[in-house]
């Protein structure tokens, strides 16, 4: 019997099939496109920290454990207050007294530091306006000195200043027209900020401010690869409002060449020139300045003296 024929396999005979070549400019394409979008990560990456911790290119705190025995020989009361929602008082401040005829007794000076150091740096400052015969309230913002260990930026400091004028109205009752905010350094935006939002403010003072801040950053050579300008908002601005307020301003230079923002401030304004070792000059135009804005308009009032009706005959 014949043996029947094997049907042919559908299986196709293996071909020596050559392996894709890729192409050596598709490699080259694919290795720039993520060598570019590492970079643009890394970009974006120091764009964003500078963003978060840009209060350390103009703002330089520095922490103190303990509080001066004194200010300059003056004996002094410390003041905790600003709570939090726990009732944690964040805040720490210092209240100088006058004497209770001292010629500004009426008066108070809200003393709003600068962004570098402590409030102890400022007590020479404290002792010469105490010395004027001047109440002086001065505090630490927090992330500086005895305060609230945080970090501080333009948002929390102009906070704690409006924290320490609420304590001097409401805690200490004094009335508003008795508050002249003092403000040197970065604490000159501040100052003008509270004179611009309060108008019963008498007078405002501010000494060597450092404001409108974006310059400075721009000059770190940290941020020189970044848009400082379109990342930057801790910029304390003080030639924009000082340009349409109408509060009486003292304005202390303590260089050859004032600050732009003084030329620019709107009057009523005394601007003046402090060389080294100014220290006469310095009492002298603030008792000129007090004199002129703030005295009569915190002196009590005199006992008006109503005459007696003429006796009827």
């Amino acid at each position: 019997m014949p043996r029947p024929t094997p049907k042919p396999s559908k299986r196709t005979p293996p071909t020596n099939a050559q392996p894709e070549v890729v192409s050596p400019l598709w490699l080259l394409k694919a290795i720039a496109l993520t060598i570019i979008a590492a970079l643009v990560c890394g970009y974006l990456t120091l764009c964003l920290l500078f963003y978060q911790g840009q209060w350390q290119f103009v703002l330089h705190p520095t922490r103190t454990s303990a509080a001066p025995v004194s200010i300059a020989g003056t004996p002094y009361e410390l003041i905790r207050f600003g709570p939090d929602e726990s009732a944690t008082p964040q805040l720490t401040g210092w209240w100088i007294p006058s004497s209770p005829n001292a010629r500004y007794a009426h008066a108070t000076i809200l003393f709003l530091a600068g962004a570098d150091g402590s409030l102890t740096n400022s007590i020479p400052t404290l002792a010469s306006l105490h010395n004027l015969g001047l109440n002086v309230f001065a505090f630490d913002y927090r992330g500086y000195g005895q305060s609230a260990a945080t970090r501080p930026n333009q948002q929390n400091m102009t906070h704690d200043a409006d924290s320490a004028w609420q304590y001097l109205t409401n805690s200490r009752a004094i009335p508003a027209q008795q508050i002249i905010p003092y403000g040197t350094g970065v604490g000159a935006s501040l100052a003008t900020q509270l004179a611009a939002n309060l108008t019963v403010i008498p007078a405002l003072i501010l000494d060597a401010p450092r404001a409108d801040l974006l310059p400075v950053a721009q000059r770190d050579p940290r941020g020189r690869l970044l848009p400082v300008r379109l990342l930057f908002h801790e910029q304390f601005p003080l030639a924009t409002p000082l340009s349409t307020l109408r509060t009486p301003k003292l304005l202390l230079s303590r260089s050859s060449s004032p600050d732009q923002s003084f030329r620019t401030a709107a009057d009523p304004k005394q601007t003046v020139e402090l060389p080294t070792d100014s220290d006469s000059l310095y009492t002298q135009s603030l008792t000129r300045f007090l004199d002129q804005y703030v005295a009569q308009s915190l002196s009590p009032e005199p006992t008006q003296l109503v005459p007696s009706p003429a006796p009827t005959h």
